[in-house]
């Protein structure tokens, strides 16, 4: 039975993955802000799922919380860095900025400096961290968005360079999804491509079983990402 923490964890992808991996005879540690959530999610998941109600940019509370959890779960074996945010377009550009930046960012590399210490000292696991197509990208309809899952993939990347000179089997696997159903993406217009959540979050777990260095969810966003890579700059500027 494997022990696993899902940041991010009440609704869509998080919440998703919490179902697929319980409905696998996992232990599912399950944070979120929402306690409400948390409490039905672990009603309908049942005894292992575990729950912390955690605002991840709480930097000083979030170790002593993802300690706590793996404690009571009797240890842990992946860390799903999945809590994030979207592009929003309903407070004042700066505060929208900043809270993408205080989450994606520092909430993030907090949590996988927590998770490689914690896989460093028990000689194995798996770091997850929830990236994006859009790190492919950089617009100017959503800078801070595009450039904070630009930083988790390539800081995920320098994690990984990291595993390889350490004496621990410490996978770090990089999930960049395109657009999925979710309350992120609900209120998002011209979207292609969408994937339904489960359809996604299954694609997700075998990545995740396959310890693969990094994915495209679904596969065919791989095409996208490499477009992205042969346009030359002069176009981006005038889109």
């Amino acid at each position: 039975m494997k022990n696993i923490i899902i940041t991010g964890a009440t609704s869509g992808i998080g919440k998703e993955l919490a179902i697929q991996y319980a409905s696998r005879n996992c232990n599912v540690g399950l944070i979120g802000r929402r306690t409400e959530k948390l409490e039905e999610l672990k009603a309908q998941i049942g005894t292992n799922a575990f729950i912390r109600t955690l605002d991840v940019t709480n930097l000083e509370t979030a170790k002593e919380v993802y300690e706590d959890l793996a404690e009571e779960m009797g240890g842990l074996d992946i860390f799903i860095l999945n809590a994030g945010v979207g592009i929003a377009k309903t407070i004042a550009p700066w505060r929208a900025d900043k809270n993408t930046i205080e989450v994606n960012v520092l909430a993030f590399a907090h949590g996988c400096h927590f998770a490689f210490d914690y896989f460093m000292k028990q000689g194995h696991g798996q770091i997850v961290g929830m990236s994006s197509v859009a790190s492919h990208l950089a617009t100017h309809q959503a800078t801070a968005y595009t450039a904070s899952k630009h930083f988790i993939s390539n800081y995920m990347t320098g994690f990984r360079q990291k595993a390889k000179r350490v004496d621990a089997a410490i996978t770090v696997t990089d999930i960049r999804p395109g657009f999925v159903k979710s309350e992120m993406t609900a209120r998002n217009k011209g979207m292609f491509w969408v994937a339904d959540t489960d359809k996604a979050v299954l694609q997700m777990i075998k990545a995740i079983d396959n310890k693969k260095n990094r994915v495209y969810i679904t596969k065919r966003w791989r095409l996208i990402a490499i477009l992205a890579k042969l346009t030359p700059q002069f176009v981006w500027d005038r889109l």
